[in-house]
């Protein structure tokens, strides 16, 4: 075996996140996209004394459990990657690795709950991002989601199925008339064109849908005739906001460096277990609603009867937990470093009538040393990467009684509660919340004890 060659191996298992493992020449060998029992052919990526990654070239034999993927996209698209799976078997390999992952850290998992599902395994996402490009070099516009395994790809995608019928709509929409206008799409490495982005949000409860034009200011185009077709069209839920974002950066990210109001208002608004939510363009919203109801119901659950304690809600983003735990507690003190997302969050409690809360700007790992109340229960929601070192300090200096963890990540969810438990808290039970059926993705929340 050597970097660049193709080899064949068999797979026994997958790590998180659904990473497929076999073995060869006395190497543990990765998978990305590959499955227990399935026989596959990969070319040698990268290459180390005692393991090797692979990328997947073709399933060479299927798993007997596999089924047809219903997705016409499926494996040509870079989105879903576990189609080809029952959605029982997505949750059982999903808890596997969880498992695997406190297990190999040797953290304990206290009282295991199982694994949650999603609601809805199809038409979930309520916010979506979709590229500009081509399928093929010089090809027609597309619009839609980067393809596997390519660089530059993109392909359309108006019946993706983990969006619902008015994203469908609206992308179609989009792609045809921007094709009859024969506009440039922005291609990042020569910096030029015009067509970007187009991010569709909409509030599954309330049906408010919002459409964001992302462009460069390149070419001065007349937006006027593009937003009546998309007012014209006949929708499930309800149109109520056009907007065009300007973005002249270099990054292929969504920059808002200019926002304008095409139509309508610039936000929508979402129910949540009682409670009103603004979301605004850019802000952080979990992106399967009735996932993060029963994410919220399950965090509320774990903190039992909480009336006369003081919540502290850490990376707080807009200030969805803490609100939802409001009525639960004293006080609630939400920590964030985005001060929009502080903002909004001020404004959601205000819609909400709670005043019991209080929202706070800044690094978390800054803003903690200022807040003069003492929380008897700590909850913890942080991005990917985790609680940095120093904010974690903090949280373990305030000597809460309970502490309840929120992870996007697993792998750093393990670190962070290694560190906690040497500091004298026990983790007394350990759930999975599956939010992105079809993806390798989860939440994972803890509730730990002094």
């Amino acid at each position: 075996m050597r970097k660049g060659s193709t080899v064949q191996v068999k797979i026994d298992k997958t790590e998180f996140p659904s990473v497929g493992i076999g073995e060869l020449e006395g190497k543990k060998i990765y998978v990305k996209g590959a499955f227990p029992e399935q026989i596959v052919s990969g070319r040698v990526k990268k290459k180390r004394e005692g393991y090797a990654e692979l990328k997947l070239l073709s399933v060479d034999e299927k798993a007997e459990y596999e089924i047809d993927a219903p997705c016409e996209y499926f494996g040509v698209c870079g989105g879903c990657t576990s189609q080809n799976l029952t959605y029982e078997k997505q949750l059982e390999l999903l808890s596997e690795e969880v498992k695997n992952l406190f297990k190999d850290a040797n953290v304990d998992m206290g009282e295991y709950l199982g694994v949650v599902g999603s609601q809805e395994q199809w038409e979930y996402r309520n916010k979506m991002e979709f590229t500009f490009g081509d399928l093929e070099k010089g090809g027609e516009l597309t619009l839609g989601m980067h393809m596997k395994g390519k660089s530059f790809g993109i392909i359309t995608v108006d019946k993706c199925l983990i969006v619902d019928e008015d994203f469908r709509r609206v992308i179609k929409a989009t792609v045809d008339y921007f094709r009859d206008k024969k506009l440039p799409y922005y291609k990042v490495m020569k910096r030029e064109g015009y067509l970007r982005h187009l991010v569709i949000r909409k509030a599954i409860n309330t049906g408010e849908l919002m459409v964001n034009l992302v462009t460069t200011s390149q070419i001065d185009f007349d937006l006027s005739e593009y937003i009546e077709i998309l007012i014209s069209q006949n929708y499930k839920g309800k149109l109520v906001s056009i907007l065009h974002t300007e973005n002249n950066s270099f990054s292929d990210a969504v920059v808002p460096e200019k926002v304008n109001l095409l139509y309508g208002k610039d936000f929508i608004i979402e129910d949540l277990l009682g409670l009103k939510f603004k979301i605004s363009p850019f802000s952080f919203f979990q992106t399967n609603t009735k996932g993060a109801e029963s994410l919220y119901s399950i965090v509320r659950d774990f903190m039992g009867e909480a009336d006369d304690k003081v919540v502290f809600d850490l990376y707080c983003g807009t200030g969805t937990i803490g609100q939802i735990t409001a009525a639960k507690a004293k006080k609630v003190v939400g920590l964030e470093l985005i001060e929009e997302a502080v903002e909004a969050a001020k404004e959601n409690a205000k819609l909400n009538n709670l005043t019991n809360c209080e929202f706070i700007a800044g690094d978390v790992a800054e803003t903690i040393k200022k807040v003069k109340d003492k929380p008897d229960i700590i909850i913890l929601d942080p991005p990917r990467s985790g609680v940095s070192p120093k904010a974690l300090e903090y949280v373990i200096r305030f000597n809460a009684r309970e502490i309840i963890y929120v992870s996007c990540n697993p792998k750093t969810l393990v670190e962070n509660l290694r560190d906690l438990t040497a500091a004298g808290y026990k983790v007394e039970k350990t759930i999975v919340k599956d939010m992105f059926p079809n993806t390798p993705h989860a939440e994972v929340v803890v509730k730990l004890t002094k």
